[in-house]
């Protein structure tokens, strides 16, 4: 007679459950492999014009924007600020934050991470990057970027001189170098430039020098790997077919041969989109620009092979003639409660 144990069936139980976690695990482990290998990140960069918190720094000319000061700067006015750019930021992708995102006219370190811990903004751990720098309005670059996609390896501030101003101003170049998920490695350079007070010719100079600076470290970097994935954004305060950019730079159109840089953002400049509208006249002053490794087929690389301006009606101002432009939060000492007088720029990258 034929013994059968009072366990088998358990036994063949048991068996039914591993075959069914292995089988799960596999299909978990496919999944995320095949996520992983198409993968998209999102570079934003943004002028949030002047993102003060409202403490008088000593050392800063920062007075006006406190609450005793001549913009009546308070609480309220900067947590709506800081509201309404991560609605801004966040808006950008839908289902998902930006992974890098840029920014310029911010007073300290501190306003960004209240930033990057406000709205929906707070979903994204954010992490930043902040260097001082010797601007006299005390307004800085920084970057925002999420750990898990994008991983800081180091940072440096980046000095600005001027042949013909020996105790310069400005704001210093934010250099950045990270790491990606896959481990590709980037080179991000945050920039706002020299701005255009007191007539765009006449100030053409100082943008000039900062673009040979950017360039002479943007040589070094690429002088080691000459596929090296750079990112350049930033408020350049000229349009993409400026000397600063488009000469002293060589940031050209995507569709340019041999492009040593590609400007993402000269297809809207060249149909006549902007981001800052001054008198009723658009320009192209916040630029995304790229190095070849990131319009070739190895690795990330850029969706569309251009970039894009983010705006939505909340964001914009009409004028009386019906005439759009960012709408801004002040004007002189004129509180208008807008979000920025410049709108956003970004890019998508995929893999």
């Amino acid at each position: 007679m034929k013994k059968v144990c009072p366990t088998g069936k358990m036994i063949a139980g048991k068996t039914h459950l591993s075959v069914l976690v292995i089988a799960l695990f596999l299909f978990v482990s496919c999944s995320s492999w095949k996520n992983a290998a198409y993968r998209n990140m999102t570079v934003v960069f943004y002028n949030v014009e002047n993102l003060f918190d409202v403490e008088n720094e000593p050392g800063k000319s920062d007075g006006e924007f406190t609450p005793d000061g001549q913009k009546n700067w308070d609480e309220t006015r900067y947590q709506k600020k800081l509201s309404d750019i991560s609605n801004v930021i966040s808006g950008i992708n839908e289902g998902d934050l930006p992974e890098i995102v840029g920014l310029c006219e911010v007073e300290n370190e501190k306003v960004v991470r209240d930033l990057v811990q406000t709205g929906l903004l707070a979903k994204g751990n954010y992490e930043v990057v902040h260097h001082e720098s010797p601007d006299f309005r005390g307004i800085d670059c920084a970057l925002a970027y999420r750990p898990e996609e994008f991983k800081v390896l180091s940072h440096s501030a980046v000095p600005v001189s001027f042949e013909d101003d020996p105790n310069p101003a400005t704001r210093d170049i934010l250099y950045v170098k990270g790491r990606t998920r896959n481990r590709e490695e980037f080179h991000v350079f945050v920039n706002h430039w020299p701005s255009r007070i007191g007539g765009v010719d006449k100030t053409e100079p100082k943008r000039v020098a900062v673009a040979r600076v950017l360039k002479s470290k943007i040589d070094s970097v690429m002088s080691r790997n000459a596929k090296a994935h750079i990112i350049v954004m930033g408020d350049m305060n000229d349009d993409p077919d400026k000397k600063s950019l488009s000469e002293v730079l060589g940031a050209n159109a995507p569709s340019t041969p041999d492009a040593v840089l590609v400007n993402l953002m000269f297809p809207d400049f060249n149909n006549g989109k902007g981001t800052y509208n001054y008198r009723g006249n658009w320009n192209m002053l916040d630029n995304m620009i790229v190095s070849p490794g990131l319009l070739d087929s190895k690795g990330f690389r850029c969706v569309e092979e251009k970039g894009h301006i983010f705006h939505e009606e909340w964001m914009e101002h009409r004028s009386r003639n019906k005439e759009m432009s960012p709408n801004r939060t002040y004007g002189g000492p004129n509180y208008y409660g807008g979000v920025s007088d410049h709108f956003p720029v970004y890019f998508r990258l995929r893999r």
